[in-house]
């Protein structure tokens, strides 16, 4: 399998493709990533060095791939933080390139936006672009609670309002979302939820909460889950074995009191989890 993920970098740590990457190669995959920035270090810590590039980069760098003749041999196209609308437009243009060398290709968009707590933390522009543009050309989506509120209008208290917004971004073209947290009124205190919706239903993982703030993990999740899919064709199925390896990840990097996830000690989690968590159908 070969994956172009298209996302943003960091020398130090693990967010954006230093997070996804490896977890796919781990579980066999080829992937090609391309950068949308280089930075030292995610931005949490507060300072960093490094660009965000332009769409043109993007495009050069797709046409160079293009031109070794392997776009055919593409099954599928990740995309993660975009950096500016530009960007975007370049991730969509690879997208369609994918796709007329493999119709059967599938993209991916985690539509990075924001988070609870946090609000928005993109540029001006993107979480417009998402919504009107990039989400409506995926065939699945991997946002978080904070952004498929934001995408479908919708507040989440209840898993009602769950199911609602999740089949709202369902009607926006893609035909599989994966929300990578979740927390409602009928999640316990000390859990969390994640939950996956497909054509043949809806389904639910609840792992304990761990005690943890950390940058990267929706990114790997969203790796996690596009690979998982793309083999099982199974959003229930995908969901299970991705939730119980990022939970592994996580809980490792807690237990080791880390600030940036364990991506390479906690490897062994990617292929062999050391909880198995399974979905239920809800």
């Amino acid at each position: 399998m070969n994956i172009l993920s298209i996302q943003s970098h960091v020398a130090y740590g693990h967010v954006g493709n230093a997070s996804a990457v490896f977890p796919m190669q781990r579980l066999g995959v080829e992937v090609w990533p391309i950068h949308t920035v280089q930075f030292s270090n995610h931005t949490g810590y507060g300072a960093w060095k490094g660009r965000v590039f332009d769409g043109g980069m993007i495009e050069e760098v797709m046409e160079g791939i293009a031109e070794r003749g392997v776009l055919a041999s593409c099954d599928g196209v990740l995309s993660g933080y975009m950096g500016s609308a530009d960007i975007g437009h370049a991730i969509l243009s690879a997208v369609e390139r994918v796709r007329a060398a493999n119709p059967k290709a599938l993209y991916c968009c985690d539509p990075v936006i924001g988070d609870v707590g946090r609000g928005v933390f993109v540029r001006p522009g993107i979480p417009e672009f998402m919504r009107e543009q990039a989400v409506p050309a995926a065939d699945i989506v991997t946002p978080n609670q904070f952004e498929l509120e934001l995408l479908t209008d919708t507040e989440i208290t209840t898993l009602s309002d769950a199911h609602r917004a999740m089949e709202t971004l369902r009607d926006a073209g893609p035909k599989v979302v994966m929300v990578t947290s979740l927390k409602m009124e009928e999640t316990p205190a000390d859990s969390i939820d994640l939950m996956a919706a497909d054509a043949k239903g809806s389904w639910r993982v609840r792992t304990p909460r761990l005690d943890v703030n950390l940058n990267g993990a929706g990114d790997a999740i969203a790796a996690l889950f596009f690979v998982h899919y793309m083999r099982e064709q199974s959003a229930a199925a995908a969901l299970g074995k991705a939730a119980s390896s990022i939970y592994g990840l996580l809980k490792r990097t807690s237990d080791a009191g880390s600030r940036e996830i364990l991506t390479v000690a906690a490897q062994d989690e990617f292929v062999a989890p050391s909880h198995v968590f399974v979905p239920e159908a809800v």
